[in-house]
């Protein structure tokens, strides 16, 4: 009979915060911290974006602004953040979305990928983002 090893699973915290709400009949999680790991799901504007007619650099402002209280609420900080994918639904507005990256974040700034897309889940949303983070890391100290 040999002895089997096994690997402790690593614990998993579900992370709420009363700035992004987290519906309860939601079929996802906001935001999981899994070992140093911050995993979000894709953020959008909305319900802001049902309250008002807001611009793709708004959207994009709001969007952040959301990954940033779920970071911190996660026990990270902005410099945490360093891997964004940008959804939008119009490639032109790819500039806004730079100035409102620029407008939130200092160098050196997260890594960025962005894609044009069809639609989003509201014909309101003009863009969407998924966000990872580490709590073991920050941007603002990173060396050239």
């Amino acid at each position: 009979m040999t002895a089997q090893m096994t690997t402790p699973m690593t614990t998993v915290r579900h992370i709420k915060t009363d700035k992004v709400a987290e519906l309860a009949t939601a079929t996802w999680s906001n935001c999981l911290v899994i070992g140093n790991e911050i995993a979000l799901s894709g953020m959008t504007a909305h319900p802001a974006s049902r309250n008002s007619v807001l611009s793709t650099y708004e959207q994009t402002l709001v969007v952040l602004g959301k990954v940033r209280n779920l970071v911190e609420a996660a026990g990270g900080t902005l410099g945490s953040i360093y891997k964004l994918v940008i959804y939008v639904k119009d490639i032109a507005d790819k500039d806004e979305v730079g100035r409102a990256r620029r407008d939130f974040f200092t160098a050196p700034y997260p890594c960025s990928t962005l894609v044009e897309v069809s639609g989003l889940v509201f014909p309101e949303l003009t863009v969407e983002i998924d966000a990872f983070a580490r709590l073991d890391i920050d941007l603002q100290q990173a060396v050239s």
